[in-house]
This record gives structure tokens, sequence and C-alpha cells, in this order.
């Protein structure tokens, strides 16, 4: 069995910093399950692929009856000649209407597949564990949903098609060379080795810096999540790093380009020589049939003709060098979503059926907990705590003392490595994770909103909400006056992370937000600390009804907070070191008194009674 800690160390260990990485070769009979759902437009393509090959000869047969028959210096036919034009246009008609059909039907697929495959992939990162959105830059996880998606549309509806398209091409080419004679199919087929031996190196290589090219994508994508963010470009302006930035972006460009630019020129003496294949081979074959005709052995529209199905035999055989390295370079970007895909989601390390909690008291315990997220130093070591059903805890303490870690764990953000953690007598480990986390609510520091509607906003809490509801919850929260008195009222766009809006304001919605929610237990994570005293006061008002019968834990620094909690527990180093009620605490003269003194030596805070 393995906790969250456990996952955040494996992650740590195996792979590099930031980079989470599950190293296994791609499947093929995964890809192809990719096209099951669409195998009747799939195999609608391959019969549009097999007419048009077929129809594709056309103009080479017709060019040869043309030139033998029709232009006939002896016999010229009027009659031939207008049916063997007539014969090459209609067959160009109707070889650009199925094109047309064959692109439609391959944009459904590949854009099928793509939705498919995101869907999929940011379904499984939802349910990832907090520890590895902490371990990864979000433009990394941003460049997999995107690009990396992107780029298997161009394999599904580029490359996959075009191998399909050009082997029929090349087989029923070849097979009407040899029907038209032998000994010049030989000759145009000799030149057909040279074009493929050079494959496999050069797609080592184009693999190679492939990958490279995207992972240095990664980088950029994640720089510039980071400093073109609210957050990241107030910090910039704040520090006047613009300049800093601008540098560091251009030479991380650069690194990018200059990979880009080895990877235009991989194999390019190979595209070179094919190139001069593609004229060598004709002139062979003229060379080869000027002798035939000569000698009486071949006529002139064979030649011709010869010379048409080249172009189909040669450039699809060129087209399948190129398409086979891109395979191989395609194989990087199926790696790395499949990377994703693998990664075990949150709480799969433990065995077992899940139990579904319908409802809860709010009886929370932990019993001998000890906690690591790196392994390495404890964020909590034998902690043990009870908060009665309808109880309010409160956990003091200096920075780094393990409060939030506390909260992490009863969310089951992560799980203890030592102890349990326990919701009325039921193991977290043994819970329904969804169902859990159903009965849970949280208002944090960092209060975070969609960029969408106040409404919206106060729906994530409950989805189906009515406007009552709303504005109940939103008076209860004492945030319905001030939406009422915006333009657009409950419509009104919050802005990027609701920046629109001011800190107490954000925080109040936030507990409007949790009142629909309606969870039984409550954690409040230094929910006032960034706010002045008036907003500070308006928030603690709003706690009054957030509270009442349910079971709270609240962390804050400001003891104001906390004065009339059913029982403080004082953490210190990732223990418990005293517990009590604030008088008791303060009574007993240690840590708690100590950081009472500290804050209120000169301005004790008034005693308020917490809801019942």
């Amino acid at each position: 069995m393995m906790g969250g800690g456990g996952m955040h160390l494996m992650w740590s260990s195996m792979y590099n910093p930031e980079k989470p990485r599950v190293r296994k070769p791609v499947q093929w009979r995964r890809i192809l399950a990719l096209f099951l759902p669409y195998a009747r437009q799939e195999t609608m393509v391959l019969v549009c692929i097999l007419i048009g090959a077929v129809i594709g000869l056309a103009p080479a047969l017709f060019t040869r009856h043309l030139v033998d028959v029709a232009l006939a210096p002896r016999h010229p036919d009027a009659h031939a000649l207008w049916v063997d034009v007539g014969a090459m246009v209609a067959s160009a008609v109707v070889g650009g209407m199925l094109g047309v059909l064959q692109g439609y039907l391959n944009s459904f697929v590949g854009e099928g597949i793509m939705r498919d495959l995101r869907t999929s992939l940011v379904a499984h990162l939802h349910h990832m564990p907090i520890a590895f959105f902490t371990s990864t830059k979000t433009g990394e996880i941003m460049n997999r949903v995107s690009s990396d998606v992107d780029n298997v549309d161009n394999v599904v509806t580029g490359t996959l098609v075009s191998i399909v398209t050009n082997v029929a091409m090349i087989v029923t080419t070849v097979v009407t060379m040899f029907v038209l004679d032998w000994r010049l199919s030989l000759v145009a087929l000799a030149v057909v080795p040279l074009m493929i031996l050079p494959l496999g190196p050069v797609g080592r290589k184009m693999y190679q810096v492939r990958k490279a090219t995207r992972e240095k994508r990664d980088e950029i994508e994640s720089m510039t999540q980071e400093t073109l963010s609210i957050s990241g470009i107030t910090l910039i302006k704040s520090f006047v790093r613009e300049t800093f930035e601008a540098t560091r972006f251009y030479k991380v460009g650069t690194d990018l380009m200059d990979l880009e630019i080895r990877l235009a020129m991989v194999g390019r003496w190979f595209i070179a020589a094919i190139t001069a294949m593609v004229i060598v081979g004709p002139a062979i074959v003229w060379l080869t049939g000027g002798y035939l005709v000569i000698r009486e052995a071949a006529t002139v529209g064979t030649i011709v003709a010869f010379i048409a199905l080249l172009g189909r035999l040669y450039g699809p055989a060129s087209a399948l060098a190129g398409i086979q390295v891109q395979i191989v370079s395609a194989l990087a970007v199926f790696e790395r979503i499949f990377e994703y895909l693998d990664m075990e989601r949150e709480g799969a390390q433990v065995a077992g059926p899940r139990e579904r909690l319908e409802t809860v008291r709010g009886e929370v315990a932990f019993e001998d907990v000890s906690f690591s997220y790196d392994g390495e130093r404890l964020a909590l070591e034998h902690v043990s705590l009870q908060i009665e059903p309808g109880g309010v805890a409160a956990l003091v303490g200096p920075s780094g003392a393990g409060k939030t870690t506390v909260t992490q764990l009863l969310s089951r953000f992560y799980d203890p490595q030592e102890g349990r953690v326990s919701v009325d007598g039921h193991d977290l480990r043994s819970l329904d994770l969804a169902a859990l986390r159903e009965h849970i609510g949280i208002v944090t520091q960092e209060t975070y909103l969609f960029h969408d509607t106040i409404a919206s906003n106060l729906r994530y809490g409950k989805p189906s909400a009515t406007q009552a509801e709303l504005e109940a919850a939103a008076r209860a929260a004492s945030i319905h006056g001030f939406i009422a008195g915006l333009p657009h009222g409950y419509d009104t766009i919050v802005g990027e992370r609701g920046h629109k809006l001011s800190g107490g304001e954000r925080q109040r919605l936030a507990i409007a937000r949790v009142l629909l929610k309606d969870p039984k237990i409550l954690i409040l994570d230094e929910a006032t600390s960034a706010l002045d005293s008036e907003n500070e006061a308006a928030i603690q008002a709003a706690f009054v009804p957030l509270m009442r019968g349910r079971t709270s834990l609240v962390i804050a620094h400001r003891l104001s907070t906390i004065l009339s909690a059913d029982v403080i527990f004082v953490l210190e180093g990732g223990r418990i070191v005293e517990s009590g009620s604030h008088q008791s605490l303060l009574a007993r003269g240690g840590t708690y008194a100590r950081l009472y003194r500290t804050q209120f030596q000169k301005n004790p805070p008034e005693f308020q009674e917490m809801p019942a």
C-alpha cells in the first residue's frame, strides 16, 4: 500500500525533476484501438483509395492508346482521339470527387480520434494525485493535451492514409507495368532499392532530434504559462525583469531553432538522392525503351505510358520513404501521451472494494499519523487527534508546523505512510474517494474562481442550484448585496482567477459556493490571513452560518479567529505539542501562550462565541 507521499517519492526517484515518465514501448494494438469506433468510415476510406488507385491508371493507359492508335502516323483516328481525351477527363473528375469524399472521411476520423484522445487525457489528469501537479510544470501538461494530440492528428489523417494510398498506387502501377512490358518494368524497378536503403539510420536520427524538440517546446510552453499568467506578469513588472525574461525566452527559443534546423537537415542527402533517382529512372527507361522501339520490340505509346506510370511508382516510393521516417518520429508523440495515460490514478495503489458513505456524522480522527512529502523530512510525526461531530477544532502553530498537511490528509489529497485517518470510524483509504470529498468543503486563503460568471462559479458547488438557492447562499455569505449592485448581477464575469474582485469578495463567494455544496466537514485554511481588519470581520460574520452544524477544522495565524474553538491543537515541528481550550492553553503557559503574547501583548482581542 502506497500513500500520496509514497507516490511523490516514487516520482522523485524514478524520473527527472518535474518530468514524470513511464518507460514502456508504444503498443501498436493500443494505437489501432483508437480507430475501432470509426471502422465504418475507415472502410469507406480504403474503398475510396482502391478505386482511386485504379482510376489513376487510366491517363497512362489512354495515353498509350492515343499515341499508338489515335495519332498513328499512317492511320490517325479522330474518334479514338476524342474517346481517349474524354476518358482522361472523366477519370480526373471521378478521381477528384473520390478525393473530396476521402478528405471528409479522413477529417471525421482524425478529429474524432483527437477528441477521444484529448478527452481521455484530460479526464485522466483530473484523477491524478496532487503530488503529480506539484512536481510537473503546468506548461508541460498543457503541451501534452494540446500540441501532442494535434500531432497525433497529423499521423492519423496524413501519415497513415498516405501509407495505404501509396501502397495501393505502387501495387496497381507495378502490376500494370508488367502487363505492358516486363523488360521495362525491371529497368524501372532497379532504382527503387536506392531509395529504401538509407531509411533506417535517417529514421533513428530524426526520432532522437524530434524528441529533443518536443521537450524544448515543453520548456517554452512552461515559460509562457508562468510569465504570462496574472501572478507571473505582476511579479515581472514589480521587479522590472522584462528584459531578463525576454533574454531568457530568446535563449530557449534559439535552442529550439537549432533543433528545428537539425530536424530539417536530417536526411537532406537522402532526399537529394531520391530526387536524383526520380530523374535518373525515367532516363534509363527512355534509353532502354528507345532501343526496343528502334528494334521494333516495343511501341512509342508503351514508352510514353511507362514514363507516365513512373510518376505513380517513384513518387509514392519516395513518399513512403519519408512516411517511414515520420512514423518513427511520431512514436515519440504517442509515447509522451501514453506516459501520462499509464500513470496510476489517485488512490489506485489501495487494493480492494471501496465503501461509499451516504451519510456522515462528522467524527474525525488521526491515529498515530506520520507523513512525509519527499520521503526524508517528516511533515507530521505521530500525530493523534479527535474532533467530535459538529465540533470546531483549530490548528495553530508557526509556519511549516504541519497544519495544512493535516487538512490535506483529511481531504485525502495524500495518504499517510504510517497510522490512519478516519471519518466516523472508517479509514479514508477504504472509502470511495469521490463520495468522501462530497462531504468535505474547503475554503483556502487563495480562492480560485473560473473566468466565468458569478452564477457559474457558485454553481460549481451545486450544479443544479436554482437562482433562489444562489441568492440564499450569497446572503448567508454577506455577498448578495454586492452582487445585486453590479450592472450584470449574477451574470457578471469575474475575470481570470477572479481578479476583477477584491480578496474579501472572492472569499465570500468561496463561502457561498461551499454553502451550496452543504458539506458535513468544513476546512478553513488561512481563510482570513490575507485580508484587512474590515474584510476579516465581514468574513468572520460569514463563517457563522457556514460552520453551523458542521465539523470544522480551522487553520489561522491570527489567533483571534479561533479563540472560542471547542479544542485547539498546537503543532510544532510536525507534532502536536499542546491541545485544549483557549483559556486552558493560556493557563498552561506553553507554546500557545507564547504565540498569543507575541500577537496580542498590547491589544488583546475580544472573545467571540463560535456558532453552535
